[in-house]
């Protein structure tokens, strides 16, 4: 077998492989054997334990060796990950990938390519690390259609809003804190942005639904603009607020979106905090199960891809390429519904001058838009300046919402930009 990225995850695999050999061969039966690591940083190498002769800067020296009949890409990004796994598959090497990016932007070349060659690609570390969901809805949910997948995929994003929550932080102390505690990037900008998540949304949407969609077809919205305030204002109505990745199954297409949603505070995703992941899947058979655990890190991950190691071993993972459809050029595009189509409850906050009647007329181009209101919440009264005017309202048509909006941004007695989010009672 061959390694490519010593990185934080590839370093976790090398662990795994060197030093629980003996285990994976009494569990599993398979004996997994490091021919070659590669990277192009030597110093990664530190701690290791690798056999001597064992590491190349070369990744050509790995793929060319005739006794490697499995390659580790995990490298990261779209550009010398596709390079390095498509001549992986050119080879003849099978791979093993948690690089939900790359699957997500050319996952139909690779498997294309794969299933050409007679290979497998095993991906169960691209979505929630440690969580075994994709083997979940490729093989245990086979027998059912699935209606909805409501996910908590971005670790990141979860301790960063559980900070916000619990602690009533802002959102750029709480990222520090992330950065500090190991848990954000340097750079947090795919996560805290939503597209990572978006990313796992796509693979998990093929997966669940058996159509294809591409990136742009999730509606992406990040947590970099939420307030603590508005945090708040969700706990007084006694909902919690999280980064979702949903996908809803609907007669008329599906729903695919990521974005900071309210849940009630009794909804099994909204106990989960920090690091952790969870994915709730709902299928016409099984009904709802829950998949909870560490969604990133070095071992939880590294866990994901030795298990795929072992399918590749066993000849699971190439039944799958070969005979599953998921990755199949005859699997029909997917009709992602527009944001427009959507219909759920909504949190909307104003900023408004304190005069009388101002919530009248919010609410009046409200009703004209077939919207109505559930509850509200109005403070500031008899201070200086604008004033929050909170409200949930009940289930809507989110282009009625938008054409409403657009008419209050007009309002002179509304000082900034209104507030919307999105409320998901189900799954």
């Amino acid at each position: 077998m061959g390694l490519i990225g010593l990185g934080t995850v590839g370093s976790g695999v090398a662990k795994m492989l060197l030093g629980s050999s003996g285990r994976l061969l009494k569990r599993s039966g398979v004996e997994a054997s490091l021919t070659w690591a590669c990277d192009i940083n030597k110093a990664r190498t530190r701690g290791l334990g690798l056999r001597r002769g064992s590491f190349t800067t070369d990744y050509l020296q790995v793929l060319n060796d005739p006794e490697v009949d499995v390659v580790v890409e995990l490298i990261g990004g779209t550009t010398s990950a596709r390079k390095v796994v498509l001549k992986a598959i050119s080879c003849g090497k099978h791979v093993v990938t948690a690089n939900k990016a790359l699957l997500a932007a050319h996952g139909d070349e690779i498997f294309g390519a794969a299933r050409e060659q007679g290979v497998g690609v095993g991906f169960e570390g691209s979505v929630a690390g440690g969580i075994p969901v994709i083997r979940a809805l490729r093989e245990g949910f086979a027998g059912n259609k699935i209606k909805s997948i409501f996910g908590i995929v971005n670790g990141t994003c979860n301790y960063v809003l559980t900070k916000m929550t619990q602690a009533g932080w802002s959102y750029k102390r709480a990222l520090a804190e992330a950065q500090r505690e190991g848990f954000a990037e340097k750079d947090p900008k795919l996560d805290v942005s939503g597209e990572d998540s978006a990313h796992k949304l796509a693979i998990l949407a093929r997966l669940a639904f058996c159509r294809k969609f591409g990136l742009d077809a999730v509606h992406v919205e990040g947590i970099e603009s939420l307030e603590s305030e508005d945090i708040g204002f969700a706990g007084e109505f006694e909902y919690v607020v999280k980064l979702v990745a949903i996908g809803k199954s609907r007669k008329d297409g599906v729903e695919l979106r990521v974005h900071p949603t309210l849940l009630p505070a009794d909804h099994p995703l909204a106990s989960v905090n920090g690091p952790f992941n969870a994915i709730m899947i709902e299928g016409d058979r099984v009904g709802r199960a829950m998949f909870y655990g560490q969604g990133a890190g070095q071992m939880p991950t590294a866990t994901a891809i030795v298990s795929d190691i072992v399918d590749v071993a066993l000849g699971r993972v190439q039944v799958s390429v070969s005979e599953l459809q998921h990755f199949s050029p005859s699997l029909p595009d997917g009709k992602a519904l527009g944001l427009d189509e959507v219909e759920t409850e909504y949190f909307l906050r104003f900023t408004a001058v304190d005069h009388p009647g101002v919530l009248a007329r919010i609410a009046g181009i409200l009703g004209r838009k077939q919207i109505s209101i559930a509850s509200v919440i109005q403070k500031g009264r008899g201070k200086a300046g604008p004033v929050p005017i909170v409200m949930l309202t009940h289930r809507a048509s989110e282009g009625n919402l938008r054409r409403a909006l657009r008419e209050m941004d007009r309002l002179a007695v509304l000082r900034e930009k209104t507030v919307l989010l999105r409320v998901e009672k189900g799954a």
